[in-house]
């Protein structure tokens, strides 16, 4: 790659990405004044990567202006830091989201699923007392649950349905149990549960307690992460890419500026 390129290329990736990485932070700090605790939650995750990204950008970007190998060096190091991490997640996100799958329940369109289903990590995770308790506010929280009755009006549109893994694990209790429903929100609990399955009685119609204790809950939300995570390690796939390229252009740029700096 030519001497003036190179240098041009990188000063200008990392304009860019210093201009993603204000509104990274940006995001953040309005994430922060949101009343909703959950989201508020991630608020020093999101600052914190807009804050590395913009250092690593700054530097990328000074050392290609100046063409000053030494920051360059620097700039090549945390890149180089950032894209084994990046692999590293990739790799450990595809073999903690590799177990786990939805279970088909005769008469209904959507999948039933079963905590022991899914990796170690992720029922590790979820059987801590602090972590869901916070997910479970979170649930509480949302219109998952709340809003079933105004999507599905009938019965049989309820039976039809085709539930998210968080509908069908914490709004409603197993089908094992036996519980007639009787609308959307609304089981039919003076039957006597046909199976000993402990999240039969641990559910209830209440609004603010329904499945949320419930195993099943806790596997509908890890099906909702592994999915997730898949997303996230697949984007990952293809930054780790870019951030290759990247890498090997700021080589040439970093050589560059060293041979610049041999002439003078």
């Amino acid at each position: 790659m030519g001497m003036g390129t190179s240098t041009f290329v990188i000063r200008w990736i990392n304009f860019l990405t210093m201009l993603l990485a204000i509104a990274v932070v940006v995001f953040g700090v309005w994430m922060s004044t949101h009343h909703d605790n959950c989201r508020r939650s991630l608020t020093l995750p999101v600052i914190g990567i807009g804050a590395v990204i913009f250092l690593v950008s700054i530097i990328g970007f000074l050392g290609a202006l100046k063409n000053n190998s030494i920051l360059l060096w620097i700039y090549l190091i945390l890149l180089c830091f950032i894209s084994v991490g990046v692999l590293v997640f990739t790799v450990l996100a595809f073999i903690v989201t590799n177990n786990g799958s939805g279970h088909s329940i005769a008469g209904l369109r959507y999948k039933e699923y079963q905590l022991q289903d899914y990796s170690p990590w992720f029922v590790k995770q979820l059987n801590n007392t602090h972590n869901w308790k916070h997910l479970q506010s979170c649930l509480v929280k949302s219109d998952d649950c709340k809003n079933l009755y105004k999507k599905y009006k009938t019965l049989k549109q309820y039976k039809l349905a085709k539930l998210t893994p968080i509908e069908a694990g914490c709004c409603r209790p197993p089908s094992e149990c036996g519980y007639p429903a009787v609308n959307a929100s609304y089981y039919d609990m003076s039957f006597h549960p046909v199976s000993s399955n402990k999240d039969c009685k641990l559910y209830k119609n209440a609004r603010d307690i329904k499945c949320y204790n419930c195993d099943s809950c806790k596997a509908g939300v890890a099906q909702y992460m592994k999915t997730e995570w898949r997303v996230v390690a697949i984007f990952n796939v293809a930054l780790f890419v870019v951030l290759s390229m990247i890498y090997f252009v700021g080589c040439c740029a970093r050589r560059n500026a060293a041979t610049v700096r041999s002439k003078d």
